[in-house]
Order: C-alpha cells, then sequence, then structure tokens
C-alpha cells in the first residue's frame, strides 16, 4: 500500500503580528509569543475555501549527540563514534482552527528552553474534513530561540489536572478493562511544560515503581486556540488484574509542578460479575437524577431499578442495557435516568426512598444485585 503523504504546503506568515522577512523578534523563555500562517496550493496561492484545523510542533533548536559505539566497531584500533544532530526538544505542541485558509495561535515559550540563541523548527499538519484534504508544512531557519525575558509576570501555581481512565466519565476506585488508556486534563494559567528540561518531564507513576516511570510529554497537546488548557492520552497495556494507584506530575513553563493521583480495578476476566461505586446523581434531587454504577463486564449488562418508600411499597420500575465493549465507554454506567414519578406518571411525594439495582450478564448467566438510599426534595 502507498503511503497517504499530506499535500504541501503550509506556510508561517507572521510572528507577533509582524510579517515573517520583516521579524527580529527571537523567541526567548517565558516570552509571550503569536504566531499566523496560512494554507496555500502548489502555486503559493492561499486556499481561502479551506477550513479545518492545524496542529502544529514548535521544536528547540537542534542537537548535536554522538553515537555510542555500542556495536563494536573499529578502525586503526579506536572505536568508531559518530557525530549526528537531531531536532531539539518539543517547546510546544497545539491546535488552531483554520479558517478560509488562515490561521494563528499564542503560547508561552517554556522555562527549559536552550538559553543560547539559535535556529529552531516550525512544524504543521492540517486537515479539513469537508474538503477531505490533508496539508503539512515546516518554517526551517527562520525562527530565531533562546535567552530570557526578563520582564516575565510572575507565577508561583502550578497546573491543575484531573486524571481519568478510559474517559471522563470515570470515578476513581472504579473498574477498567486490563489495556486502559490514562486520559490527562490540565489546565494552566502560561501553559504545561514538555520541553523536558531535567527533572520537569510530565511523568507517570504505576503502583508507586519510580524505578520505572513513563515520560508522557509526546503524549500532551493543547486545546483548539486555547494553549492554557490541554489533554494527555496514552494508552497502557495488559495490566494485571486488582487495585492500580497512578500519580502523575506535571509542570507548567515556569517550573512550578502539581501532582494528581487515581486508582482503578483491573478485572479479572475469569471473576464473576462485579459491580461497585452504586449511587444516583443528584441526591438529593428535585426534577430528575441519574443511577451510576462501576462493572467489570465488556459484554451488554441488562439493569434493572427498583424504588420502594421506606415500609416497602413499590412506586417505580426502571429498566435499561448497559452499553458496549471498553472501547465505546469506560466501565461506568449511567444510562437510567429517572424523573421522580411513579408507574402511573404521578410525581411522588418528597421524602426518602430505597432502590435496588440489579444487574444480569446473559453471558455470564450471573446477577449482582445492590441497595442504596435516595431523596427527593
Amino acid at each position: 500500500m502507498k503511503l497517504a503523504f499530506a499535500e504541501p504546503n503550509i506556510n508561517l506568515t507572521k510572528i507577533n503580528d509582524v510579517p515573517l522577512a520583516q521579524v527580529t523578534d527571537t523567541l526567548k523563555a517565558l516570552s509571550y509569543v503569536k504566531m499566523a500562517g496560512e494554507v496555500t496550493d502548489l502555486s503559493g496561492n492561499l486556499l481561502s475555501n479551506y477550513n479545518g484545523t492545524v496542529s502544529t510542533t514548535i521544536y528547540d533548536k537542534n542537537i548535536e549527540r554522538q553515537t555510542l559505539a555500542n556495536d563494536g566497531t573499529r578502525l586503526n584500533g579506536e572505536l568508531v563514534k559518530l557525530d549526528f544532530s537531531t531536532l531539539g526538544e518539543i517547546i510546544f505542541r497545539g491546535q488552531a482552527s483554520v479558517k478560509n485558509g488562515e490561521f494563528e495561535f499564542d503560547f508561552i515559550v517554556p522555562k527549559d528552553v536552550g538559553i543560547p540563541v539559535g535556529v529552531g523548527k516550525v512544524s504543521f499538519y492540517s486537515k479539513d474534513e469537508a474538503l477531505e484534504s490533508n496539508q503539512a508544512g515546516a518554517s526551517i531557519g527562520t525562527v530565531k530561540i533562546g535567552g530570557l525575558n526578563e520582564d516575565a509576570p510572575v507565577d508561583n501555581t502550578g497546573p491543575v489536572i484531573s486524571l481519568y481512565m478510559n474517559d471522563e466519565n470515570f470515578v476513581s476506585g472504579g473498574i477498567t478493562n486490563e489495556s486502559p488508556t490514562l486520559l490527562a486534563i490540565m489546565e494552566d494559567e502560561n501553559g504545561i511544560n514538555t520541553a523536558s528540561g531535567v527533572g520537569h518531564d510530565i511523568v507517570a507513576i504505576l503502583d508507586g515503581d519510580e524505578t520505572n516511570p513513563v515520560v508522557l510529554n509526546d503524549y500532551y497537546q493543547t486545546g483548539v486556540d486555547d494553549y492554557k488548557t490541554g489533554i494527555l492520552s496514552y494508552p497502557f497495556r495488559d495490566l494485571e488484574p486488582g487495585l492500580h494507584t497512578l500519580t502523575l506530575k506535571a509542570w507548567d513553563v515556569y517550573n512550578n509542578s502539581a501532582v494528581s493521583e487515581i486508582q482503578f480495578i483491573v478485572y479479572d476476566k475469569d471473576e464473576a460479575l462485579v459491580i461497585n461505586n452504586v449511587l444516583n446523581y443528584p441526591n438529593p434531587f428535585v426534577n430528575y437524577t441519574e443511577f451510576w454504577f462501576n462493572h467489570n463486564s465488556s459484554d451488554p449488562l441488562d439493569v434493572s431499578i427498583q424504588i420502594f418508600t421506606v415500609s416497602g411499597k413499590l412506586v417505580r420500575t426502571l429498566n435499561g442495557q448497559t452499553a458496549t465493549g471498553f472501547n465505546v465507554t469506560s466501565s461506568l454506567s449511567r444510562d437510567i435516568v429517572w424523573d421522580g414519578r411513579d408507574d402511573f406518571g404521578d410525581k411522588i411525594g418528597k421524602g426518602v426512598y430505597i432502590y435496588k439495582l440489579k444487574v444480569h450478564s446473559n453471558l455470564l448467566n450471573k446477577t449482582v444485585e445492590k441497595i442504596e438510599k435516595l431523596v427527593i426534595l
């Protein structure tokens, strides 16, 4: 099969509102930068009907490296080591909307960029779903990076981090499959650091194993047109059944850190049907409530909820089914909603009620029940 190469071309046109041909600004550490660009055809004409999203990656100056000579090759008795250059660290990875072929984005340069001034690289990739067209481009040898912005505002607050497994419905302590995806949603006034300064990587520690940290810089990307927020998505593979604790540490571009932790239970495929974290939300409620629970089944489950008065009178029965597959949802079900009415459609009175959640697996021919309370205001 042939590789699907993107078409040229995406061009960087302005830095800080100054045309590229006139630009003298250097991207200094902790400085605010705004860049603009355009999507063109092969002749350089603006594609004014192009609307989509552009992903931008900005690299710090090239890094000079040397091979390790670990193959043992010798020349005149000396181990052969070769010098080579690689791209610098990624100082920004973000997304911007393209409207009528033009786009712009902004960010704060991380404190961890190399201080000596040199030339970096800007790489673009864009897609327009309506035109079914992908474009690519780069700016090489035009963007200077280095130095420090001495007038940068003070920032002593680390980022806000929210962790989930598989999707944003996940509740810490819930059940996942054996290969869950970590989702980290982050927000910071000045942006998240991905420049790989010493000790400033985005790092995940699973079950306290600090000798095998997972470096996640390359999995983070900002929101569209918003460098202050972003999301990180990382797939784990073949985790052992049982309880796991994951700790994630991230830094903002000022090198302020924050730590967040989440727990999850990897279900055992050979274990019987299990449900936990049974609740209804909101509770207490006035007009409606959703019934939530975690389960360990990747197959659909039949769900029944019976609502009783405290004296034992049945007032409402709700039936439903969970979605299928961990690739569609996490193991959290929140598909059943109740409007506070009985089986005859009448609004029931305020007070405390009991509900019985019954979950049945046709595959395992197993049924699990839980009993909880709810309050109507």
